[in-house]
C-alpha cells in the first residue's frame, strides 16, 4: 500500500519555529527539529509567551523564570541554541496587529526559508479541542509571513539595515488534523523524548499521574510512522507561501 503521508522537502538551510508556549514544540515536534539540526540546518525558536500561567501551584513570576530555563535546556537537546521570548501574556493572547508585528519582526530578523508553528485549527487529531493561544498564534504566524515580505507593512521595523523578508517558502504546522506530509524521526525519537522530559516542572504541575513522555510521544510518532512507512514519524500540514 502506498504511504499516506508524503515526505517533507529538506532542500533548505534555515527555519524558524514560532509557537505560543514553552513545551508546544516538545509535545510532538522536537524529534523532527533534532533530525534537521543533525543535517546541519540552522533553526531558531521564538516563544510568544513564557508560559507563566501554565503551572497552577507556582506564581507567574517564578513560573516565567522556570519555564524559560526549561525551554532553553530543552531546545539545546535537539540542537537549537537560539531561543527568544516575545513576552506576550500567557493564556490571553489576542490575534491582532501587535502580535502580527512582533512575529513579522522576528521573521525579518531570522530570514528563514521555512516557518514552523503549532496547530491552529479548531481541534487536534482525534478531536481534542485546541487552546486559544495556539489558535491566535498560528493564525498570526501565517499572516506575519506575508507581512514580513511586504515593505509597506510595519514599515517602522525597517531601520538599521533590517529589510523585508519574502523568502519563506512554506509554513509547516505541527499536530494538525490536516497533515499530509511527514519526516522520519526514527533516529531522533529519543532526542524528542529528552526534550519533553526537560520540561519537568511544567509536566509535574500538570498533575498527570504516571505520565511517560516516551509512551505519549511514541503513540503519536508510531501512528504517523505507519502512514509514512517508518518506525517513527512526525506529521505536518504544509502551507505554500
Amino acid at each position: 500500500m502506498d504511504a499516506e503521508l508524503a515526505p517533507l522537502a529538506e532542500d533548505w538551510d534555515t527555519a524558524l519555529v514560532v509557537v505560543a508556549h514553552p513545551d508546544d514544540m516538545e509535545f510532538g515536534g522536537a524529534a523532527a527539529i533534532a533530525r534537521w539540526t543533525a543535517q546541519g540546518k540552522r533553526i531558531g525558536y521564538v516563544m510568544v509567551t513564557s508560559g507563566e500561567a501554565g503551572i497552577d501551584g507556582m506564581h507567574p513570576d517564578e513560573s516565567r523564570r522556570v519555564r524559560e530555563a526549561e525551554q532553553v535546556d530543552s531546545a539545546r537537546l535537539v540542537g537549537v541554541d537560539d531561543v527568544e521570548f516575545l513576552g506576550f501574556p500567557d493564556g490571553v493572547i489576542e490575534y491582532g496587529l501587535p502580535l502580527r508585528a512582533a512575529i513579522a519582526h522576528a521573521i525579518r530578523r531570522h530570514r528563514p526559508e521555512i516557518v514552523i508553528t503549532l496547530n491552529f485549527r479548531e481541534e487536534f487529531p482525534g478531536g481534542v479541542l485546541n487552546q486559544a493561544d495556539h489558535v491566535a498564534v498560528g493564525r498570526a504566524v501565517v499572516d506575519a509571513v506575508r507581512d514580513a515580505g511586504n515593505r509597506w507593512v510595519f514599515t517602522d521595523q525597517l531601520t538599521d539595515g533590517l529589510e523585508r523578508w519574502d523568502g519563506v517558502r512554506e509554513v509547516w504546522v505541527a499536530a494538525s488534523p490536516r497533515a499530509e506530509h511527514a519526516a522520519d524521526v526514527t533516529d531522533t525519537f529519543d532526542d524528542g523524548v529528552a526534550s519533553l522530559r526537560a520540561h519537568a516542572a511544567y509536566i509535574d504541575g500538570l498533575g498527570w499521574e504516571d505520565f511517560d513522555p516516551a509512551e505519549f510521544l511514541g503513540r503519536i510518532t508510531r501512528g504517523n510512522g505507519e502512514a509514512f512507512g517508518t518506525e517513527h514519524a512526525t506529521a505536518f500540514e504544509v502551507l505554500s507561501m
